[in-house]
């Protein structure tokens, strides 16, 4: 029997989530995205706490295509992980492909100084 897309990205999240794991020292960088907003958090797993956000709905986050919503996605963390203190990071691509808005997130947030 075949697989759901949710279940199959369920299936890749846990594969993925067995290796990748967030500390203080080194938060995980976690996507999410929905057919219209894109979502990206840093969290500290052992203390079970979000250390930053950002996404597509936040003002501070400029508009277009969604490629550019998802650069500047990424530019926005990179930048609030700064003033957190966060130097490097973990990146989970959640289940999903590293290809198009998930790849340009995690390339913008490199890009503003991220190390991953």
């Amino acid at each position: 029997m075949a697989l759901s897309k949710l279940e199959r990205r369920q299936r890749i999240k846990n594969r993925i989530r067995k290796i990748v794991s967030g500390t203080a020292a080194k938060p995980r960088l976690s996507v999410f995205r929905s057919n219209k907003e894109i979502y990206a958090q840093l969290v500290d797993d052992v203390a079970g706490v979000t250390l930053v956000s950002a996404s597509s709905r936040d003002k501070e986050v400029t508009t277009g295509s969604k490629l550019e919503t998802a650069a500047s996605v990424g530019k926005v963390i990179a930048e609030k992980a700064a003033k957190a203190g966060v130097e490097t990071i973990s990146f989970d691509r959640n289940g999903y492909l590293y290809h198009g808005r998930v790849k340009v997130l995690a390339e913008a947030a490199r890009e503003a100084g991220l190390k991953f």
